[in-house]
C-alpha cells in the first residue's frame, strides 16, 4: 500500500439496524447543510446533518422493510426510496415536511436496485415484472420508455444490478445490466435492443459502477475479483482487468464523481480504495466489525471538502476524508 490506513474522520450511530443504502446532497448553498442519507434494513430512512453529525429527521415508510436505495432528485427537498416492500416512494421534505407524495409498485422481489438519470427528463431504471427485465420509466409521466427484457432461452437468471448513464453522442440513455449468470450486458433503451454482452464473473454480479467518460466500468461478486470492463467506439464491451482482492465478496462499489478513486465495500469489513486509472491499490479502511454493505462519495463543490461514507451490518456509518486519497 503507497498510502497507510487512515482513520475515520467520524462515525454516525444511534441507527438500530444494519445500514442498507447511502447517498450524498452535498451541493447546496449556506446556510443549507450537506446532507447525508441512509437507509436501514429496519425500513428507516436517517437524513444527516454532515456538519453538526447528527440526525436531523428520520422517515419512515416501508413497513419495516429494508431500504436498499435512496436517491435525492434535483433538491434536497425531492427524495426516492426502494424498499423490500416493494415500493419506490417519493417524498417531500421541504420546510420540515417529511410526507410521501407518490408511490411505484414494484413487481420484482429481488435485490435489484434502481438507477437515475437525472437530467431534463428524469428517467428511473427498475426492476420488471419478470426477473430478468429491467423497465425504464419517465417519473413524471409514469409512461414505460423502455422495457428490456432477455429472449426466452438466454438463462441470464435474475437482474442483479443496473446502471442508467446517457451517452455523449444519441439521443438515447443506455443500459447497463449484472445478472445473476455473471454477465454484463448494454441495452439500448429506445430500441429496446441488446447491443453487447461478456461474461465478468463466475458468480452473480452483485455491483457496478460505470465511468461515462471513458467508457469503463467496474463490477464486484462473491468472488475474490473485481472485473473492470471497457465499451469501445463501436459499442462492444470488452473486459479490461481482473483485480484481486485478499478475501471474496464485494456488496457494493462506487466511482468518485472526479473519477479519480474508486472504493468497495467488503464482506470482510473492510473498505478497499484504489486509483481508478490504473486499479492501484491506494488503502484498506479497516473500522467495522462486520460486513460493509454499502459505500458512497460526497459530492462537494470544494474537492478538499469530499468524503466516503460506509455503512455497516454493525449498524454504524463511518466517514472518511478522501481528499488525502487522490
Amino acid at each position: 500500500m503507497s498510502l497507510p490506513p487512515p482513520d475515520p474522520k467520524f462515525d454516525l450511530r444511534g441507527i438500530g439496524a444494519e445500514v442498507s443504502s447511502l447517498h450524498f446532497h452535498c451541493r447546496v448553498h449556506k446556510p443549507c447543510p450537506p446532507l447525508l442519507f441512509s437507509g436501514s434494513s429496519s425500513g428507516l430512512v436517517h437524513v444527516w446533518n454532515v456538519s453538526t453529525r447528527r440526525a436531523e429527521t428520520v422517515l419512515n415508510g416501508h413497513d419495516g422493510k429494508s431500504v436498499y436505495w435512496i436517491h435525492t432528485l434535483q433538491s434536497k427537498d425531492c427524495l426516492l426510496s426502494q424498499g423490500r416492500d416493494l415500493q419506490i416512494h417519493t417524498w417531500n421534505l421541504a420546510e420540515g415536511r417529511n410526507e410521501v407524495t407518490d408511490s411505484i409498485a414494484v413487481d420484482s422481489v429481488g435485490f435489484c436496485k434502481c438507477s437515475l438519470l437525472n437530467n431534463e427528463n428524469c428517467l428511473l431504471a427498475m426492476p420488471g415484472k419478470e426477473s430478468s427485465q429491467v423497465q425504464v420509466i419517465d417519473l413524471a409521466s409514469k409512461k414505460i420508455i423502455g422495457c428490456m427484457d432477455p429472449v426466452a432461452d438466454s438463462n441470464w437468471g435474475m437482474v442483479m444490478c443496473i446502471k442508467l448513464w446517457q451517452p455523449k453522442s444519441g439521443s438515447s440513455p443506455l443500459l447497463i445490466v449484472g445478472y445473476e449468470d455473471g454477465s454484463v450486458v448494454l441495452w439500448h433503451v429506445l430500441e429496446q435492443k441488446l447491443m453487447t454482452r461478456i461474461m465478468c464473473h463466475k458468480e452473480p454480479v452483485m455491483s457496478l459502477d460505470f465511468d461515462c467518460m471513458n467508457a469503463k466500468g467496474v463490477s464486484g461478486s462473491s468472488e475474490k475479483i473485481l472485473s473492470v470492463w471497457t465499451l469501445d467506439e463501436q459499442q462492444n464491451l470488452k473486459t479490461c482487468k481482473a483485480q484481486e482482492i485478499v478475501n471474496p465478496g464485494i456488496a457494493d462499489v462506487a466511482l468518485r464523481q472526479d473519477r479519480k478513486i474508486l472504493a468497495t465495500a467488503g464482506w470482510d469489513c473492510r473498505v478497499r480504495i484504489f486509483g481508478w486509472k490504473k486499479m492501484k491499490p491506494l488503502a484498506v479502511l479497516q473500522y467495522h466489525s462486520a460486513s460493509v454493505h454499502c459505500v458512497a462519495f460526497s459530492d462537494h463543490n470544494i474537492p478538499e471538502e469530499r468524503l466516503l461514507a460506509a455503512g455497516s451490518k454493525d449498524h454504524r456509518i463511518s466517514i472518511w476524508s478522501m481528499y488525502s486519497q487522490t
